[in-house]
């Protein structure tokens, strides 16, 4: 989309783009150039979760695990420093209710997939049953998004890649700690 010179996209950016007129994007987002750009943050925001399936969902195995991270970091290294959802966020002014809001549910729904592929595997021997599910999803995907963020400010993999790798190993050594 094009941008103007304080780069932020405009509603004419947007019609030119999509070849809609003024009344068709009030009749679907009456709040305005807020309300387009909050729908954009949701349908990236869904992206994320949804690039990573069928893997995400299926986490019941190592093997599966590998998978899935293998996924992440592809998908991360050819997104790079260039984030839809960051964009989106970031044209609605940062942080307000609605980027924290949309934020939380993206959190929420990858967090909530990780520990149900933590508990599986805990069901199956392969991760110790003591461990917090909750909060080992919470510490894989703190790391995760900080790994995200500094592959988007320095354009190297290598923190993204090493947050997932020893969020999995402490997974799996946790078993043979309980012995």
């Amino acid at each position: 989309m094009p941008l103007t010179r304080k780069g932020a996209a405009t509603m004419q950016d947007v019609m030119a783009r999509t070849a809609t007129s003024k009344s068709q994007l009030f009749h679907y987002f009456p709040g305005g150039k807020d309300d387009l750009l909050l729908a954009v943050a949701r349908h990236e925001a869904s992206r994320v979760i949804d690039e990573q399936q069928p893997e995400l969902g299926s986490l019941t195995s190592w093997v599966a695990w590998q998978q899935w991270r293998d996924k992440v970091v592809a998908r991360y290294r050819a997104q790079g420093s260039d984030c839809p959802l960051h964009a989106a966020v970031a044209q609605l002014g940062g942080t307000t209710d609605a980027t924290r809001t949309v934020a939380g549910e993206l959190l929420g729904r990858w967090q909530r997939q990780l520990a149900a592929g933590i508990r599986h595997m805990q069901g199956s021997g392969g991760i110790a049953p003591e461990l917090d599910a909750e909060r080992e999803a919470a510490a894989l995907l703190a790391g995760i998004q900080g790994g995200v963020l500094i592959l988007m400010t320095t354009g190297g993999s290598t923190h993204l890649e090493a947050a997932i790798d020893l969020g999995i190993a402490h997974l799996r050594a946790s078993v043979r700690r309980e012995r």
